[in-house]
């Protein structure tokens, strides 16, 4: 075998030349955990800070332990935890889709637990916690797995944990493996399901009446996971929409070099616009739709699709035939037409599963339309065919369409082409189509999610050493050094209706219409339409320039005067 042969089958099961440079990173953290590679455990404290919601006499009925050990209060670090505990039994997993940086909470978590401590990884997701499925994390592991991407150490899944059934099992798991507290990284579903376990796990699991401490962490590249100064973003969010910035850079470039073709790319996130306008922001396509604007200016499809062609054929008319639309994943869903037709979609699903699921193929989408109201009817029989199909697919396992199914860049290429072509028949148009969103979740974390991943694992590990129950950790001050903190879970709870019965949930974060990210985007967006001014911000860094750059939409957002974020 040659030298080059010996060398290429040495980069084989994740030891590339980039993954093996990247495991030896150095990663910046709190100056109160004080080293990186041998972190102190911090002690936490009440701050003068007190969350609530509409329903939070509800929640306190529902949720009294919790509530009364918290007092819904945020926590802050107070200093190093000297009286740490010793012998904890912890378990970690991963709940919802992949984010980047998922495995250095995993790495924060076990440095700072120490030698004293055990932690237990979970396979996969809730339901590896349902089945019992638990492994003792080693050093090793944590050496092996440290600034990589994915999920792919323990894996995951979206089982959401709410039947008695479920809670017994949990239960079970707890009493068999001696756990002493649970971590769950995940999104706003994920870590309202921590609160509710943390309510149940609270006391009287273990046999001298205790609880089982949980321990939530913020997750999902959507960004719709955020609390004000507390939480000005969840991890996963910049690794993915720089991934996403680099390949729209990428097209923004093609077109300036081929001349000929609009591209219309589609991205990742169910219902906020958090990804759409950082990537919008990253490079400054022509035409960018925010989900929430749409809805607020209670914009038709035909408003929409007409706005997108008097930008085509302005362009035209200055010789500039190309160009990137960039549409939100759930786009459809804040359309107020279209949101009204799903809603009554859903109901009508619903209430007639049995009759839906025994209608032919080819006959689905007539029996449900005459179950429509006339103007909805309407609507749905103006559709194509491939719109239709995935209207009528199968909800998620949180009842929501699956926004992702419905080619909506498609619907709005074959709308813009007929409408161009009402106003001037002349102008060429010629289109494709993109979907990003696989493609940015679970590759290497940016530094940003290195560190504030690790950081968060350090958080949450001092959390459980600290013996708090019921609170998501959280870093703040992410541009001047960083604080460890800890908000109390209860304290985020509302009632929405879901499934036809109210339940608690954790609101998603949607993109303000008035932030400082959109009024920014707002006052550029029609120099970017008139003209080219896109940028190709190029690859993700570690080291080099940008490699130390937070998102462009949080950075505004928390009026930073940089975009340089700063921990340690």
């Amino acid at each position: 075998m040659s030298t080059l042969a010996q060398q290429l089958q040495q980069m084989e099961a994740h030891q590339s030349l980039f993954e093996l440079a990247v495991r030896q990173l150095t990663l910046p953290v709190c100056a109160a955990f004080g080293s990186a590679n041998a972190p102190q455990a911090v002690s936490f404290a009440n701050t003068a800070r007190v969350l609530s919601t509409k329903d939070s006499d509800s929640v306190a009925k529902s949720f009294p332990n919790s509530v009364k050990a918290s007092g819904n209060v945020v926590l802050a670090a107070s200093g190093t935890n000297a009286k740490a505990a010793q012998g904890k039994r912890v378990a970690v997993l991963f709940s919802g889709g992949p984010a980047s940086g998922g495995h250095n909470v995993v790495c924060g978590i076990k440095r700072v637990l120490g030698a004293g401590n055990t932690l237990l990884g979970v396979k996969p997701g809730p339901k590896g916690l349902l089945l019992g499925n638990l492994f003792e994390i080693t050093d090793a592991d944590v050496d092996a797995i440290i600034n990589t991407g994915g999920f792919d150490f323990l894996g995951t899944d979206r089982t959401k944990i709410k039947t008695d059934e479920q809670f017994a099992q949990v239960k079970a798991t707890c009493i068999k493996h001696n756990l002493d507290a649970i971590v769950i990284v995940g999104g706003d579903d994920s870590n309202t399901n921590a609160a509710v376990l943390a309510e149940f796990l609270f006391k009287g699991i273990k046999a001298d009446g205790s609880g089982v401490q949980v321990i939530g962490v913020p997750k999902t590249i959507d960004g719709d996971l955020q609390i004000g100064d507390l939480l000005p973003i969840s991890f996963g969010f910049d690794t993915a929409t720089k991934i996403y910035s680099e390949m729209v850079g990428n097209i923004l470039q093609d077109t300036k070099s081929s001349l000929k073709y609009w591209h219309f790319v589609k991205l990742m996130g169910r219902s906020a616009s958090h990804v759409t306008i950082e990537v919008a922001l990253q490079t400054k396509a022509a035409v960018t739709l925010i989900s929430e604007e749409v809805a607020a200016k209670r914009q038709s499809i035909a408003a929409i699709v007409d706005q997108i062609a008097q930008i085509v054929v302005a362009r035209a008319a200055k010789g500039i035939t190309h160009g990137v639309v960039l549409v939100p994943e759930g786009l459809i869903e804040f359309i107020p037409e279209m949101n009204a037709l799903i809603a009554e979609l859903n109901d009508a699903l619903a209430h007639n599963a049995a009759e839906f699921a025994d209608e032919p193929q080819d006959t689905k989408a007539d029996f449900i339309q005459d179950k429509l109201s006339a103007d909805n009817a309407r609507l749905f029989a103006s559709l194509p065919a491939y719109v239709v199909r995935m209207l009528l697919a199968d909800r998620d396992s949180h009842g929501n369409l699956q926004v992702s199914l419905i080619p909506t860049e498609k619907l709005l290429v074959d709308m813009v082409h007929a409408r161009v072509k009402e106003i001037n028949v002349k102008v060429p148009f010629s289109a494709h189509c993109h979907f990003l969103g696989y493609e940015g979740r679970c590759g290497a974390p940016t530094l940003f999610d290195a560190a504030y991943t690790y950081n968060l694992g350090l958080t949450a590990g001092s959390l459980i050493l600290d013996g708090r129950s019921g609170y998501m950790a959280t870093v703040t001050g992410l541009t001047t050094g960083g604080t460890p903190q800890a908000i109390p879970l209860s304290g985020l709870l509302n009632i929405e209706r879901r499934h036809g019965q109210d339940e608690f949930v954790i609101e998603k974060a949607l993109v303000k219409v008035d932030s400082p990210a959109m009024q920014y985007f707002a006052a550029r967006r029609a120099e970017w339409a008139a003209s080219d001014l896109f940028a190709s911000p190029g690859p993700r860094q570690l080291w080099g320039p940008a490699a130390y750059q937070q998102p462009i939409s949080v950075a505004l957002n928390s009026k930073s005067e940089s975009l340089a974020f700063k921990i340690g």
